[in-house]
């Protein structure tokens, strides 16, 4: 068992797994689904019966454009998520609120089942001493100053993530899920992210995000010093 946000994850049973094109849940966030498909369906009726958990995959390589509806390849890392909110429509469909809880890896896919429309696998966690152990506290000085002046501060999440770095309730572990998912779009740095055990990798690759990020907007501004037009915005 490992516990990660008050949510107990039992590595010792299969868990379903939804794959997606790019990685779209990272360990804290909480992430909107609208689940339409009937294979998906039966996966969160199951999970809401079981422990109420489905592992968030990516698809590996473009195959799974013609396989979709067949079992393409996934890549090894998921993030493990927890069901906290749901609502069944009346034709079967779901509206649920998914949070991140965990790294993990594929260990071994379940073979199909006639009576299960959805794919199942084992896992193992990623990283979970780590996070409990890192000490991260020239990290979150450094994302304080990146965010709090100069070009970082003018994106539409600084202010709100600003808020998270000043808050020493938030562990500084937690706090570098938290910049991830809300700073960070390009899908494969995210994966990157969602498969590095190490904490203090993941860490370099933030902040090394944020600086490029910053010298995006420099250079910008070099080639176009004007103001900003009303309503534009980096995010």
């Amino acid at each position: 068992m490992s516990e990660e946000n008050a949510i107990q994850v039992n590595f010792g049973k299969p868990m379903p797994v939804f794959p997606l094109d790019a990685p779209v849940l990272l360990p804290q966030q909480v992430l909107p689904l609208h689940i339409f498909e009937p294979r998906y369906r039966q996966m969160v009726e199951h999970s809401l019966d079981a422990s109420g958990q489905i592992a968030m995959a990516m698809f590996a390589g473009s195959g799974w454009k013609t396989q979709y509806h067949g079992r393409p390849r996934l890549r090894p890392a998921v993030c493990v998520g927890q069901i906290v909110q749901h609502d069944r429509l009346p034709d079967g469909r779901y509206n649920i609120l998914l949070q991140g809880v965990c790294r993990a890896r594929i260990v071994k896919e379940l073979p199909a089942s006639e009576d299960r429309l959805y794919r199942m696998a084992m896992f193992e966690p990623i990283g979970l001493e780590q996070a409990d152990n890192a000490d991260l506290g020239k990290v979150r000085q450094e994302i304080s100053q990146l965010l709090a002046a100069g070009p970082l501060s003018r994106m539409l999440a600084a202010e709100p993530v600003l808020e998270w770095v000043n808050n020493d309730d938030i562990p500084s572990p937690a706090l570098l899920e938290l910049v991830s998912f809300a700073m960070i779009n390009d899908a494969s740095l995210r994966y990157r992210l969602l498969a590095e055990a190490d904490i203090s990798t993941r860490a370099g690759l933030i902040l090394g995000e944020l600086h490029h990020l910053q010298r995006l907007i420099e250079r910008a501004d070099a080639q176009h010093p004007e103001q900003w037009p009303k309503g534009c915005s980096w995010n």
